[in-house]
């Protein structure tokens, strides 16, 4: 099944920014191959979690959002996730989109 793929995925990608994680911020902001890792698996992750509540949201036949950013006030709305996790999901999402097309300087 879909669903479980991407689950597994997330959970892959998860286990392996854990692998290189640095141990403190100073470590991080001062290696930039690490920095530049951590960034690049934390947009994976984000995409995933993105496509995930796509499959989920197909699955049970719910409304499709007319904006990716919606997507996790669907799955909120519907109990699916908490609104907590949801506002943790999108301030993710808006993360990602700023690592990814390089909106500004990304304050660590």
């Amino acid at each position: 099944m879909r669903i479980e793929d991407k689950i597994d995925e997330i959970d892959k990608l998860l286990d392996e920014l854990i692998e290189i994680m640095p141990n403190d911020f100073n470590e991080y902001n001062s290696d930039f191959k690490t920095k530049a890792a951590c960034e690049r698996y934390f947009e994976k992750i984000i995409e995933a979690a993105i496509d995930l509540a796509f499959l989920v949201i197909k699955d049970r036949r719910l409304q499709l959002p007319e904006e990716d950013k919606r997507v996790f006030d669907i799955l909120s709305r519907e109990k699916l996730i908490s609104e907590d996790l949801a506002i943790k999901l999108k301030e993710a999402k808006g993360m990602r989109n700023i690592i990814a097309h390089k909106y500004g300087k990304i304050d660590d």
